[in-house]
């Protein structure tokens, strides 16, 4: 359902400011127009405890004076402020030093079809709806069990947006899309034994969303499997990350084959296209024109068509993740990848997750990660976790207060298997992934 007289409205204004460019001497430009809207409502312990409406703006020019380049932003679209900013935008390039690489992509890289990917389902839903439907998902939490002791709340988030982009190529294109997610966090237990933990559920359509009981069941249920946690001694062990924890190791692995950490040399991937990085059981692929998917788009942030392609086949990494400017530095084509991917999946196996639990045998399951401490340049990893201690295929007990470690580029080709137990909230579309072994610090 696109409102085609709103994107073009948008489109007249990037139009405005593209030849405002021209008239002011840049000799390429592009340029960007969002409008946002949405609400958002939260509740505690039955009561309201926020309503926000949302309704932003922004536009954002950049122009290249040959090799220099400058950018601006506004979100006044008046005729006044549109010539300011196009104007800054100039300013700016002029005192900017000269990069070889700089430039719009190379024309016959940009997108000519653009499919309908239905991303536009708005939610005729007002306040009163929303709040009803957050203290319902709360309340489904609250009253699972007499030991959930508290809350920190339910919330509901309708978002839609209309996006239009275009350059002095002749590229002018956009589109509206919507977001809408529904969560909830409750408390077990009491003093220093209390636990807390978390549900969430999002799309495109709000009708694909889990009913909010079903969130709210599911936020207690995780709550109370983490009672009487404990920590583990310090050991080795085969490791298991939940779905939504895998999408974090495949994350890392994206950061390292980005165009930004290979131009830089900062990447433990370096010079590895071409090479076995994974096991041979193991595909990554791009697919970007999935219909209401959450990282679908015909096209990229520079307007370069964007296609279904694999990152890695057979385990070898078949192609990096650039956009026109790291493209160039590394001396190679953009992948149309500019502003990140679309649709990552990673293709799963024949396990689902408790055949996966048998896979992993006795080792740890881990449901939740803390700090930051990948180090992209040599690959060392090691985070705060916590979990669950699996033997025979059998949780037995949570467990807290441990830190897992080893180094990513061992820990890519010592994956022994993927599950089917995919989570398709996110743009990285992943199930459990189990590791041969990895340090465990602890007691």
């Amino acid at each position: 359902m696109q409102n085609q007289e709103e994107i073009n409205r948008l489109k007249n204004v990037v139009q405005q400011l593209l030849d405002e460019a021209k008239l002011q001497g840049a000799t390429a430009a592009e340029a960007a127009f969002s409008v946002d809207n949405g609400l958002s409502v939260s509740a505690r312990l039955g009561e309201v405890e926020t309503v926000e409406y949302h309704c932003d703006q922004g536009i954002g020019v950049t122009v290249y004076f040959g090799k220099r380049k400058g950018s601006a932003s506004t979100n006044d679209i008046s005729g006044e402020s549109l010539k300011e900013t196009v104007k800054a935008a100039c300013s700016i390039a002029h005192y900017a030093s000269e990069d070889e690489f700089a430039g719009l992509p190379d024309p016959e890289r940009l997108a000519t079809e653009f499919p309908d990917l239905d991303l536009n389902h708005p939610w005729q839903l007002n306040a009163e709806q929303a709040i009803e439907l957050a203290i319902e998902c709360e309340n489904a939490a609250r009253s699972y069990s007499s030991v959930i002791s508290n809350s920190e709340g339910a919330s509901v988030n309708t978002h839609q947006g209309t996006r239009v982009f275009g350059n002095s190529l002749g590229f002018l294109q956009g589109y509206q899309s919507s977001r809408h997610s529904l969560s909830c966090s409750v408390l077990a237990g009491s003093g220093d034994a209390m636990q807390r933990d978390y549900w969430y559920s999002v799309a495109r359509n709000p009708s694909d969303l889990e009913a909010a009981a079903q969130v709210g069941g599911k936020a207690a249920q995780r709550t109370l499997a983490r009672l009487d946690a404990r920590p583990l001694g310090t050991r080795q062990c085969p490791v298991l990350f939940a779905p939504e924890m895998a999408s974090s190791l495949i994350g890392a692995l994206l950061g390292a084959i980005s165009g930004g950490s290979l131009y830089r040399k900062s990447s433990f991937l370096l010079d590895s296209l071409g090479k076995q990085i994974l096991p041979e059981f193991v595909r990554i692929h791009e697919q970007p024109l999935l219909k209401r998917a959450l990282g679908s788009a015909s096209y990229d942030a520079e307007g370069v068509a964007t296609r279904a392609r694999d990152i890695v086949s057979s385990g070898i990494l078949q192609s990096y993740i650039l956009s026109s400017y790291s493209a160039r530095k590394l001396g190679m084509q953009t992948t149309g990848n500019a502003g990140g991917v679309h649709n990552l999946t990673v293709e799963p196996g024949s396990n689902d997750f408790a055949g996966m639990l048998k896979q992993l045998g006795t080792g740890l399951l881990v449901t939740e990660l803390m700090g930051q401490g990948v180090n992209r340049v040599t690959g060392d990893y090691s985070r705060g976790a916590s979990g669950f201690w699996v033997e025979n295929g059998v949780i037995q007990y949570p467990v807290q207060e441990i830190t897992i470690a080893g180094n990513l580029k061992s820990m890519l080709r010592n994956i022994v298997a993927i599950g089917n137990d995919v989570d398709m909230r996110g743009n990285i579309r992943v199930g459990s992934i189990l590791l041969e072994q990895m340090a465990i610090a602890g007691e």
